[in-house]
C-alpha cells in the first residue's frame, strides 16, 4: 500500500498557484514541493490543518491511501 498525495488535484480544482499556497502556508516553494510530491517520511499535523483550511477540503482529500494487489 502506499499514499498518494492530491495537492495538485486540489490546487487545480480551485485554480490556485502553489506558490501562492507555499507563501500563505509560510513554506518555501521547495518545501511545499516536497510534500505535494511524497518526497517526506511524514506531515505534522498542524501543516496538514494549514492545507485543510486553506484548500477549504478535509484530510481525506489531500492524503489518499491506494491498496496494491
Amino acid at each position: 500500500m502506499e499514499i498518494t498525495v492530491r495537492i495538485d488535484v486540489l490546487l487545480a480544482e480551485r485554480k490556485m498557484k502553489a506558490k501562492d499556497l507555499a507563501q500563505e502556508m509560510g513554506l518555501t516553494e521547495a518545501q511545499l514541493s516536497k510534500i505535494r510530491n511524497g518526497h517526506m517520511k511524514g506531515i505534522k499535523f498542524d501543516t496538514l490543518v494549514k492545507l485543510c483550511v486553506l484548500l477549504e477540503c478535509e484530510p481525506g482529500d489531500i492524503l489518499r491511501l491506494n491498496k496494491r494487489e
